[in-house]
């Protein structure tokens, strides 16, 4: 049987390193960011203060991966895709780095809710339960 690369702690060890930068870089550069972007400097910074508790619950997962723990992640990581896609469409009028900037985040974001589903069936069949 193949098996998927990477474990279940893996993908969530990967996505924590990214939302922490992430995080960090709206905490910190928000109004440098803003001015780079055209993104409103408030929802950056608002971005960064909804990933703390976000970044525990992916920490706390990482180091003692539950499936439902990890589903919540992954449900968590497609709403901030969509998120972002809705609010690109309809809140925001960013200039093309802005644009490019969401976009990267959320394909990011979305290739590590797909690493996260395939480390998480790829366990479970290697369990004897397919997910």
């Amino acid at each position: 049987m193949i098996r998927f690369p990477l474990t279940v702690r893996q993908a969530l060890t990967l996505d924590f390193v990214a939302t922490g930068a992430t995080a960090l870089l709206a905490l910190t550069a928000s109004g440098f960011t803003a001015g780079l972007t055209d993104l409103p400097e408030p929802l950056l910074r608002g971005a960064g203060l909804v990933l703390l508790p976000f970044l525990a619950l992916v920490a706390a997962m990482a180091f003692k991966p539950k499936r439902g723990g990890v589903i919540a992640v992954i449900a968590i990581n497609i709403a901030w895709v969509i998120a972002s896609i809705v609010t690109l469409a309809f809140f925001v009028s960013p200039n093309a780095l802005g644009y490019a900037f969401v976009a990267a985040q959320a394909l990011a974001v979305g290739v590590f809710a797909e690493l996260q589903i395939l480390a998480l069936r790829g366990e479970a069949k290697a369990d004897g339960v397919y997910a």
